[in-house]
C-alpha cells in the first residue's frame, strides 16, 4: 500500500505542552503592569512532567488501540496488495494477447482495455477510502486519548496543585530533575480508570 498511514497514536500531540494553571492565578487587568519575574516569584512554581514514550508503552488504552489500528492497517495493506496483483495480471494478460493478435476485433481489445482501466480506477478509489477510514479511526482514538489524559490530570492536580504539567518526548526537554517526573503516577492512575471495551465490541460482532 503506497499510502504511508501512521498507526502510532499521536500521544505527543495529546500531551505536548499540556498546561494546568493554578486557580489562584488571575490574568492582569488592562491597566495593571505585569509583575516582573524575580527569583522569589519563580522558585515557588510547581512543575511536573510526563514521559510520553513510557505512557504510550504502558497505558492500556494505548497498547490496545495501537494493536487495533495496526491490524486495520495490515488488513487494508493486504487488500490493496491483492487487488494490485490482480490488476497487474490482467494488464499483463491484455498486453500479451494484444501482441499475439489474440483479440477477435479492435472492439474486443478496446472493451478489455476499458475494463482494466476501470479496475485501476476502482483500486485507486479503494485505496483512498481505506486510508481515509484509517485516518478517521486514528483521529477518534487520539481524541479519546487526549480526553482521558486531560480529565485524569485535572482530577490529579486537585490535590497535587502543580502550576505546570508538560510532556517529555525525545529531546524537547534538555534536562529535568527526576523529582519532577510524575509518569508512574499518571500511568497507574490512568490504568486504574481504564475499562477496556474491546471484548464487548468483539462479542457484539
Amino acid at each position: 500500500m503506497k499510502r504511508n498511514i501512521s498507526i502510532r497514536i499521536s500521544l505527543a500531540l495529546a500531551v505536548a505542552s499540556f498546561m494546568l494553571t493554578s486557580c489562584n492565578n488571575s490574568s492582569p487587568k488592562m491597566d495593571e503592569k505585569p509583575v516582573q519575574d524575580s527569583p522569589a516569584a519563580t522558585t515557588g512554581m510547581r512543575i511536573a512532567y510526563v514521559e510520553v514514550d513510557s505512557l504510550m508503552s504502558q497505558y492500556k488504552f494505548c497498547k490496545e488501540y495501537t494493536a487495533v489500528l495496526q491490524k486495520k492497517s495490515n488488513n487494508a495493506r493486504n487488500t490493496i496488495t491483492q487487488k494490485g496483483k490482480q490488476l497487474q495480471a490482467a494488464a499483463a494478460n491484455f498486453q500479451q494477447k494484444l501482441q499475439n493478435n489474440g483479440f477477435a476485433s479492435r472492439e474486443q481489445a478496446a472493451s478489455v482495455q476499458a475494463a482494466i482501466q476501470r479496475q485501476d480506477q476502482d483500486l485507486q478509489e479503494l485505496q483512498s477510502r481505506l486510508g481515509a477510514e484509517l485516518d478517521a479511526e486514528t483521529a477518534k482514538y487520539n481524541n479519546a486519548l487526549r480526553d482521558s489524559l486531560q480529565n485524569f490530570l485535572k482530577d490529579y492536580n486537585k490535590t497535587k496543585k502543580y502550576d505546570l504539567i508538560i510532556s517529555k518526548a525525545g529531546d524537547n526537554i534538555l534536562l529535568a530533575d527526576k523529582r519532577h517526573d510524575i509518569t508512574n503516577d499518571v500511568i497507574n492512575g490512568l490504568n486504574k480508570r481504564y475499562k477496556s471495551t474491546l471484548n464487548d465490541k468483539s462479542k457484539k460482532k
